[in-house]
């Protein structure tokens, strides 16, 4: 399911990435909107999608009924924190296709480094186990994307995010899912073998 998702931020950076070296820098601030508009409603979608159905899918997959709960838990926490790992992983898109592949893999190194930090803290220190785990990961995303939109809005060039002109517009919208969902669905392919066979298991 985030896969899926997922492949749409490939062809938000194929479509933005086209049109910056072509020079048609109102077809890249449309394509930058429309992508992060999307990526914030793909968030929201799938975090509720996520939540919902954590129970019922780790049912049907078998899982064990003494890690049923804790499994339970931390799927519900991990996907509560899907906003902001689609707004990362989008912004990154965007980042990359003008050229930039520095300031997401900083964003992510910070990120990984408070993750540790806080595991540490929430899993030793305050013994939240499970929960703890989840909640570090969802606040670690979080500084991602809040680094991530950050470096977008201080851009002077097409990619320059501004947030009142976030809008779905349909001709990049278009292009993005014509690209992008076959890539996610070909990322997902590796995902729904791996869930069969440890179903099987």
């Amino acid at each position: 399911l985030v896969n899926v998702f997922m492949g749409l931020s490939v062809g938000a950076s194929v479509v933005i990435a086209r049109a910056y070296g072509a020079g048609d820098f109102k077809s890249v601030r449309t394509g930058v909107h429309t992508a992060i508009t999307v990526a914030c409603v793909a968030g929201v979608v799938v975090g509720v999608i996520g939540v919902v159905a954590a129970r019922p899918l780790l049912t049907l997959m078998g899982s064990p009924d003494d890690v049923i709960d804790a499994a339970t838990l931390y799927v519900q926490i991990y996907f509560m924190g899907m906003p902001a790992n689609m707004l990362y992983n989008f912004g990154a898109a965007i980042l990359r296709a003008a050229g930039d592949t520095r300031s997401p893999l900083i964003h992510l190194t910070l990120a990984g480094i408070l993750n540790v930090v806080l595991n540490l803290i929430f899993v030793i220190a305050l013994n939240m186990d499970v929960a703890g785990v989840a909640l570090a990961t969802t606040i670690s995303q979080t500084l991602s994307a809040v680094l991530i939109i950050r470096t977008l809005m201080l851009r002077t060039d097409g990619c320059k995010l501004v947030l009142k002109k976030m809008h779905i517009y349909i001709r990049p919208l278009w292009k993005i899912l014509r690209i992008g969902f076959p890539a996610g669905i070909q990322g997902s392919l590796f995902s729904i073998s791996n869930v069969i066979i440890q179903s099987s298991v």
